[in-house]
């Protein structure tokens, strides 16, 4: 632990972890009859606001916002990225365009594309809400989608999953979470920006 002098102290989540067994120690001697109230509130804690209804927490839950690429920083992965193989190219690109995690990303189909119209199906299993979407995808990355269904075509002309691996050693196969992660990590530091597989697109794609 960081001493008290130190002028580090602990982070929000951890605080808030700890505050979970005091909170259920005071339940406990409520139940007991040992205690009337319980100090540590459960509510949301909103600065400046009174009177919301809501009990208010002991200690305000912080929520930490992702690091996103700059314009410069998303070019140098794009340039890096021309020379990958086309399945990787259009697989960042749909990831980009539909703001895909990488299990909705590598669990897509081939008949969840829809290249007449641009338009791609999100499968409820594959979303954390467990809803399922239909979004757009821009004019461009129809064009690299089209090189690679004929790309694919060389590999397996059978419907199912619609990224496949290409290696010699494990041929045709769906492609993993753990290979395009793989992928990921490598665009990130040929391109300099090495905090891309830890952003938002980076952990889904």
């Amino acid at each position: 632990m960081a001493s008290i002098d130190s002028g580090a102290g602990l982070a929000n989540a951890t605080i808030q972890q700890r505050l979970a067994p005091v909170r259920l120690f005071y339940d406990f001697l409520r139940e007991e009859g040992l205690r009337e109230s319980n100090p540590v509130g459960r509510g949301r804690y909103t600065t400046g606001r009174r009177n919301s209804g809501q009990q208010r927490g002991l200690v305000p839950r912080r929520t930490k916002l992702p690091w996103i690429p700059g314009e410069q920083q998303w070019l140098r992965v794009l340039e890096v990225a021309k020379r990958e193989p086309v399945r990787n190219r259009v697989m960042l690109a749909l990831a980009y365009d539909a703001a895909l995690r990488r299990e909705a990303l590598c669990s897509l189909r081939t008949d969840d594309v829809d290249p007449a119209h641009h338009m791609l199906r999100i499968r409820a299993e594959t979303t954390k809400n467990r809803l399922e979407r239909v979004v757009p995808y821009s004019a461009s990355t129809g064009v690299l989608l089209s090189d690679y269904l004929a790309h694919r075509a060389r590999i397996s002309r059978a419907r199912g999953p619609l990224f496949l691996s290409a290696s010699r050693r494990n041929h045709a196969p769906p492609l993993s979470l753990w290979t395009w992660s793989k992928v990921v990590r490598k665009l990130a530091p040929a391109s300099g920006v090495e905090r891309f597989p830890r952003t938002p697109l980076g952990t889904c794609v």
